[in-house]
């Protein structure tokens, strides 16, 4: 999956679209969470050196996610510690093919559920 291909499925799964926050970096986006307002996923051009691929830039998502989950995931294909966020709750995925497709769609689900607004508890 690619970029456009994940800014896509975003749209059409979750009727979002990304929010260009900063104009010294247009190529960012972020998608929000409509129940709660909270980053479910950023999408990002980063130089790949700064996830230890070498030279050259690559399109990235970082998304949210269970600590164990991510600890299990790490050493699959595409994935990478969080970068530029907290890497204890956030995963770096590549979006250059590298990471399987279906695995990207279960990764953004489980960020877009971790980020959903809670029911309050009525006492």
């Amino acid at each position: 999956m690619d970029r456009l291909e994940f800014e896509d499925f975003v749209a059409q799964t979750y009727n979002v679209a990304g929010e260009r926050l900063w104009v010294r970096y247009p190529e960012y986006a972020v998608f929000r969470n409509p129940s709660s307002g909270k980053w479910f996923a950023c999408a990002m051009r980063i130089k790949k050196r700064l996830i230890g691929l070498g030279d050259g830039e690559i399109d990235v998502v970082n998304l949210k996610n269970d600590p164990l989950a991510i600890e299990f995931l790490l050493p699959t294909d595409g994935l990478f510690p969080a970068y530029h966020m907290n890497k204890t709750h956030w995963i770096t995925v590549a979006l250059d093919g590298s990471a399987n497709d279906e695995l990207i769609k279960a990764l953004t689900q489980a960020s877009f559920d971790l980020t959903a607004s809670k029911p309050s508890r009525k006492k």
